[in-house]
């Protein structure tokens, strides 16, 4: 009976490995949201890092987190080093190209509590009176990042942190 179980465990442990193997490596999570301000003001908000603490939906998460900033003050080659709790991580931003009004580049780096990078890039499109901002994250998982993604429908989990993102970069831009 043991043996059984065991064999049916490793069955499915190897079902389960297949089917992580088989997902793309490749991945792309993005939202859009419209605010009701324009272009110059809502790219002021996201091309200096230092505007960032006051929507970003990870800048809550730890009230302790320590962050420097390197480089311009805004626009291509500034940087941001954090370092806060599990919830938050460590890494760094920087900022690898600035369209004034436009668009906004950003790599990042993670090296806790994972390694790792993704693409960070803002569009940001007249409507009107308004501004249609796109906020894309982009890149390349490894077989442990595609497991976790499998399981935590990690995503999932992306898109709702990029939706709470804009909504308070919404709320921030229309309230300035």
């Amino acid at each position: 009976m043991l043996k059984k179980i065991v064999l049916v465990f490793v069955a499915l442990l190897a079902a389960f490995a297949i089917y992580v193997a088989l997902q793309p490596s490749e991945y792309r999570v993005e939202r859009t949201v419209t605010i009701d301000a324009p272009a110059s003001e809502v790219f002021a908000n996201v091309n200096d890092f230092r505007k960032w603490e006051a929507w970003s939906p990870w800048a809550k998460l730890d009230p302790n987190a320590k962050a420097a900033f390197e480089g311009p003050e805004a626009g291509e080659g500034t940087a941001m080093t954090w370092d806060g709790n599990d919830d938050v991580g460590a890494g760094t931003m920087t900022l690898v190209e600035s369209k004034p009004d436009e668009a906004v580049k950003i790599k990042v780096e993670f090296t806790r509590p994972f390694e790792g990078s993704t693409n960070s890039d803002f569009s940001f499109a007249p409507n009107g009176d308004r501004t249609d901002v796109t906020w894309t994250l982009s890149g390349t998982h490894n077989f442990v990042e595609k497991a976790f993604c499998v399981v935590m429908n990690g995503l999932d989990m992306m898109g709702n942190d990029l939706e709470k993102g804009l909504s308070q970069l919404k709320s921030v831009t229309e309230r300035s």
